[in-house]
């Protein structure tokens, strides 16, 4: 079982930046395969970004490709997610997961999450 905890969420104006870090633990980091979510209010979890568990692999959503990036440190047992060119439409709860088990796009397939963080993005 792997436990996973996220901070860096916050308020940031629009245009800004944020730095989302998931500290994990439980299992050896470097096995399993990492993935971030978001969920708005009234809308269903949707897919960020995921990595592969060397890091040499990520994958983006559209609406973030570009101006997200998704990174690992397998020394540190962490993954990161850097936004830059915040937008409004980007507040949401931030989810890190890992171990995917299907489809990276498919929330469901991840067998581990954190708590969540929150990101507002002020216009």
């Amino acid at each position: 079982q792997v436990q996973l905890v996220e901070s860096g969420g916050g308020l940031v104006q629009a245009g800004g930046s944020l730095r989302l870090s998931c500290a994990a633990s439980g299992r050896t980091f470097s096995t399993y395969a990492m993935g971030w979510f978001r969920q708005a209010p009234g809308k269903e979890r949707e897919f960020v970004g995921a990595i592969s568990r060397p890091g040499s692999s990520t994958y983006y959503a559209d609406s973030v490709k570009g101006r997200f990036t998704i990174s690992r440190d397998n020394t540190k047992n962490t993954v990161f997610l850097q936004m830059n060119s915040l937008k409004p439409e980007d507040t949401a709860i931030y989810y890190c997961a890992a171990d995917p088990q299907g489809n990276w796009y498919d929330p469901s397939t991840f067998r581990s999450w954190g708590q969540g963080t929150q990101v507002t993005v002020s216009s």
